[in-house]
């Protein structure tokens, strides 16, 4: 039962993200007079603000109890998803994102923290691998749904979270237990405005370099502010007694290396999910419904890769060989569309075959490198290192979505989306490769125990041979 409750963050989490872009050009339309940078936001206000409030979400959960903070989350997500359907201009809807982003903030570290306690370590693999392949059925949802409910109209997108919202809020009090840890200070949150301002910064200056130039004033000043935000950040993680970034952990190498591979491989997810839909209501001239449609089979490869083999993999190989195979799995479906895709719509024989190979990387990736915090970190800092992992999620997702702005520019074309792909397939290259330093710790003198339990102590001295 817990499984179920929590996996229902996942569920909301991946419904909206997957809805939302595929309803991207329907809302677009719905406000004439904004340029593709500017629309943007309305995805990207929501990444910005769920990276930056992830870390001390979950510090907070470890604080005054993770049930709590993932009933809260829930509730905000809820009411935040209907103000969103109500927004009558562009400024309020980014506001109505940002405050879902918060909602989503409090649940993505507490669920995953909740799932971890309910298990035990043997069962721990497959619980992950359900409650990724739960969101990867809410993405497998999300394309068509989106598309017919954008048909209609772009409200209901958002609408579609409340009634699973307010089952959760339901179920979740009866279920779950509360659990906390004693001593948890209070979170660095000037800590986490600043990671916002410096993401926002840098994504900001990145979509306004085409427009703008790169050697402009406003993007060099975003550049800097978005170095002096983050720098700061560093400095008063160094220092705060409940830092945003939890340095410590981040010493383990697995885990480390583990963000770095999710930043990566989200970099290149958040360009292909953005880049997609563009280009079949672009080049293709498909309705969203259609688009919907055919989006489909992805994020359903995610969920079938996520039950099969997923768990299993984990469990022979390890998290890092997992997510190595899985970012080459991504780069071969962005080898395939940047090799058989043009500006005739070749369904069959070019988007379907790349879509199974990503969604299948997308299926081993994702559960491998969440499952690593139950391996390297003690149940204390589940709730912290849960949250450094998402916060990479998102912080790759935004600069994902910024990055292909910047290389299809106002009017893309064929060449520009081929841009896009290469771009794709490089990130989920350079992610294999992080997964494979992930894999050759593990095989190097059992430096998974050692990262989780610490340096070995020496024996005990017994007590007639002390002197």
């Amino acid at each position: 039962m817990v499984l179920v409750v929590v996996s229902v963050a996942a569920f909301l989490a991946s419904l909206d993200l997957f809805i939302v872009n595929i309803a991207f050009p329907v809302i677009r339309s719905a406000f004439p007079g904004g340029d593709l940078a500017a629309m943007s936001w309305i995805l990207n206000g929501y990444t910005v603000a769920f990276a930056a409030l992830l870390a001390p979400a979950g510090r907070l959960a470890d604080r005054y109890g993770r049930r709590l903070v993932f009933l809260i989350g829930v509730a905000v997500f809820t009411a935040a998803s209907a103000a969103c359907a109500l927004a009558l201009s562009v400024p309020l809807l980014v506001a109505f994102r940002v405050l879902q982003a918060v909602g989503a903030a409090l649940v993505t570290p507490t669920s995953l923290a909740l799932l971890l306690a309910a298990f035990p370590p043997a069962r721990r693999a497959m619980a992950v691998s359900v409650w990724a392949a739960v969101g990867g059925a809410a993405a497998a949802l999300g394309p068509p749904l989106g598309g017919l409910l954008a048909h209609v109209s772009w409200r209901w997108v958002f609408l579609v979270n409340v009634p699973v919202g307010v089952l959760a809020l339901i179920a979740g009090p009866r279920v779950l237990r509360e659990s906390r840890e004693t001593g948890s200070g209070m979170p660095d949150l000037a800590g986490a405005v600043g990671l916002a301002a410096g993401v926002g910064a840098l994504a900001w200056a990145l979509v306004s370099a085409p427009d703008d130039g790169w050697g402009s004033p406003p993007v060099l000043i975003g550049l800097g502010v978005a170095l002096i935000c983050v720098v700061a950040v560093v400095l008063r993680s160094a220092r705060h007694p409940v830092p945003l970034l939890d340095l410590t952990s981040l010493r383990v190498p697995t885990l480390w290396l583990s963000c770095l591979a999710m930043l990566l491989f989200t970099t290149a997810f958040g360009s292909m999910l953005f880049g997609n839909v563009l280009f079949l209501t672009g080049p293709w001239h498909q309705s969203v419904i259609v688009a919907g449609l055919w989006l489909a089979p992805g994020p359903l490869m995610v969920v079938v890769v996520s039950l099969t083999v997923g768990g299993r993999l984990v469990n022979r190989l390890g998290p890092g060989a997992v997510a190595a195979l899985g970012g080459l799995l991504f780069a071969v479906g962005a080898l395939i569309w940047l090799l058989r895709l043009g500006p005739v719509p070749d369904y069959v024989g070019g988007l379907l075959p790349g879509q199974l190979f990503t969604g299948a990387g997308v299926g081993l990736v994702m559960p491998s490198l969440s499952g690593v915090v139950g391996l390297v970190l003690p149940p204390a800092k589940w709730g912290a290192g849960s949250s450094m992992i998402n916060t990479a999620r998102q912080i790759g997702t935004v600069l994902g979505t910024a990055v292909v702005v910047v290389i299809y520019g106002a009017t893309p074309d064929i060449d520009a989306f081929r841009r896009g792909w290469i771009f794709v397939g490089a990130a989920a290259l350079a992610s294999a490769l992080a997964g494979g330093a992930i894999a050759a710790r593990r095989n190097s003198a059992d430096a998974y125990r050692r990262e989780a339990t610490g340096p070995a102590k020496p024996p005990a001295v017994p007590p007639h041979r002390r002197l």
